[in-house]
């Protein structure tokens, strides 16, 4: 019965959009969302906004759809709902109703990460509600908020991010193709997911061996390991040779990387954080921190160890080497 009547509540909201009245349908749900709320319905008024925010949104009112959107993230949040099946599912029906580039969409799926990292497993927000958002982003040509969500997504996200990288690149000229490779694989090392930072390198080196101009490329094969060398590419060479130093938790690699490319990361300019932060959590390397002089100058007195005091880095420990052949 509670159904039909929200049903019959939206069906009459449609009508008034239909007719163009957008303002007086946006209020009027408002109004009986927050009724509902008042009386702790919150089925009733998930549904109500759920329904509403659509027909806002296919009728191309961004603003008011997602008005109607974060309203329900709001909903969510005070019923104490988890980012379960249903739930995740009417968030993301409303996302993928938003006219493309709609300004509010951007408001939208920041509250629906917060939520999601409130009330959730995952603290960074949830895998899939950031592939999604990354992947959308990503088909309209926004890379750097696509950049930002499918970095925290789902086992699918890295060829997004891969495939997202590599069509940008396409409009730079072709030496800057390692730029925008370690754009699609750095921000997995440095959330600790070595899988998907291959799993990136992989699709973006083979999208660009296969295009009609790919720069010389050898394979070089070993009993370990497989890999394209790109004679004039050398910072694309450095990138393979740093995931295969993560992958044998080789510090000396690493090491011999950071000094044998020394120049050419020097020219990129924007690679040293992250390199160093590589370097502490993969091969426990120490980033140099700035010191406190008066806490130096007060440790030193008074016998305890100088410098400002922080927290310990956490240490990514390499995967497991593979099983031996048991033949």
């Amino acid at each position: 019965m509670a159904a039909a009547k929200i049903q019959k509540t939206i069906a009459r909201q449609q009508e008034k959009i239909s007719e163009g009245q957008f303002y007086e349908a946006h209020q009027q749900l408002r109004v009986i969302a927050s009724r509902y709320v008042k009386q702790e319905n919150w089925d009733a008024a998930i549904d109500l906004l759920h329904g509403g925010a659509l027909a806002l949104l296919k009728a191309g009112q961004g603003g008011s759809g997602g008005d109607l959107g974060v309203f329900l993230i709001d909903v969510f949040s005070k019923a104490g709902k988890e980012a379960g099946v249903e739930e995740k599912s009417k968030l993301l029906t409303i996302l993928r109703a938003f006219p493309e580039r709609e300004p509010t969409k951007k408001n939208y799926v920041t509250e629906m990460i917060n939520w999601s990292s409130r009330i959730g497993p995952y603290p960074l927000g949830d895998p899939e509600l950031h592939h999604v958002a990354g992947s959308i982003f990503a088909g309209e040509s926004e890379p750097y908020d696509a950049e930002r969500h499918l970095a925290l997504g789902n086992k699918d996200s890295p060829e997004a991010l891969a495939r997202c990288e590599y069509e940008w690149y396409t409009q730079d000229e072709p030496p800057t193709a390692p730029l925008y490779a370690a754009r699609a694989i750095f921000p997995y090392l440095l959330v600790g997911n070595l899988r998907s930072a291959n799993k990136a390198h992989l699709i973006f080196t083979s999208r660009l061996s296969s295009s009609g101009k790919s720069p010389s490329v050898q394979e070089v094969s070993s009993k370990s390991s497989d890999m394209r060398v790109y004679p004039v590419l050398p910072l694309l060479n450095f990138l393979a040779l740093l995931l295969l130093a993560i992958q044998r938790g080789s510090s000396d690699l690493f090491k011999q990387l950071a000094k044998h490319y020394a120049p050419h990361v020097k020219e990129v300019g924007v690679w040293d954080d992250a390199l160093a932060q590589i370097g502490e959590m993969y091969f426990g390397i120490r980033i140099p921190r700035q010191g406190n002089p008066l806490f130096d100058m007060m440790g030193s007195m008074m016998g305890f160890g100088g410098g400002s005091p922080k927290p310990k880095p956490k240490k990514v420990d390499p995967p497991p080497p593979p099983a031996a052949d048991l033949d």
